[in-house]
């Protein structure tokens, strides 16, 4: 028998619990950022799904090796002077 699988769109809602004090500093939040608080809250886990990556990134970058880090810093240095020898001279 196929599963059943619920596909949400931006055009479902849903209803969320939260307490009237959270749900007015949201509200309030929202409309001093121009937003409806739907956009409010997905710019608000946009930033959380952010900060989770560069915390991942973080702790990648601290258990590199030295070899890593010193590969990294000769390529990026050899693509800085490709991008700047791509600069228009005057």
């Amino acid at each position: 028998m196929p599963r059943l699988v619920r596909r949400y769109t931006e055009s479902m809602t849903t209803t969320i619990k939260v307490s009237d004090e959270l749900r007015d500093r949201l509200k309030a939040q929202a409309s001093r950022a121009g937003l409806t608080l739907g956009a409010h809250l997905a710019v608000l886990a946009d930033a959380a799904d952010r900060r989770d990556r560069m915390a991942s990134l973080k702790q990648a970058i601290a258990a590199s090796s030295i070899e890593d880090h010193s590969s990294h810093a000769e390529e990026s240095k050899s693509w800085e002077l490709v991008e700047r020898s791509d600069l228009p001279r005057d």
